[in-house]
């Protein structure tokens, strides 16, 4: 049975009290290092906020993760490799209506996420975070439509069957310039500090 958005925002919750608590960090703390502020990380802990795709990353990166790691679960030595379709859970943006399907086995030891996205025609989605570490490679590959995607002053537009890859050490952006929705794979691997490219 697929997971319903309450599903997921009860996860998120949960996820983000957790993290922050592994973490030692009041709300006040990541309030600062997020630029979100501490009434909204509150509400959003406790359930009463439906938050955009663009806050999340700002926790996520003040937290040291990329945003996948907000959706997914802790690793554990018994989880299974393997996720069906049912069991991927699926969330949308409040702000643009974006959906977004987490791909990869909840809990399974990898290097990297699989992430499936859904555009809607017109809809952009920026993720701007304060700073940025530990340093994310992603590659996205176009499985329908157009896609325009900017990191810093760059942008490239991609179309059904391109497969961008970079390194996302600036604000990047998403876009859908056509008229019907674009569909695409996000593959996410956080480099570990230190780390050469």
């Amino acid at each position: 049975m697929e997971q319903t958005a309450t599903d997921v925002d009860a996860r998120l919750a949960a996820r983000l009290r957790a993290l922050r608590g592994e973490r030692r960090l009041t709300l006040e703390a990541l309030a600062e290092a997020s630029g979100v502020s501490r009434s909204m990380i509150s509400l959003i802990e406790r359930g009463g906020a439906s938050p955009t795709a663009g806050v999340l990353d700002r926790l996520a990166a003040a937290l040291g993760l990329p945003l996948a790691a907000l959706f997914a679960e802790p690793p554990r030595a018994n989880a299974s490799p393997l996720a069906r379709r049912a069991d991927q859970p699926l969330w949308r943006d409040p702000a643009t209506g974006y959906l977004r399907r987490a791909l990869s086995p909840p809990g399974h030891p990898s290097a990297f996420d699989l992430v499936e996205v859904v555009l809607p025609p017109g809809a952009r989605v920026a993720y701007d975070p304060p700073q940025r570490s530990p340093v994310l490679d992603q590659q996205v590959w176009v499985l329908a439509g157009r896609l325009r995607h900017s990191l810093g002053e760059e942008t490239v537009e991609l179309t059904e069957g391109d497969c961008l890859a970079m390194r996302v050490d600036r604000p990047n952006a998403f876009e859908n310039p056509g008229e019907e929705p674009t569909r695409y794979l996000v593959a996410v691997h956080a480099r570990p500090p230190g780390s050469r490219p």
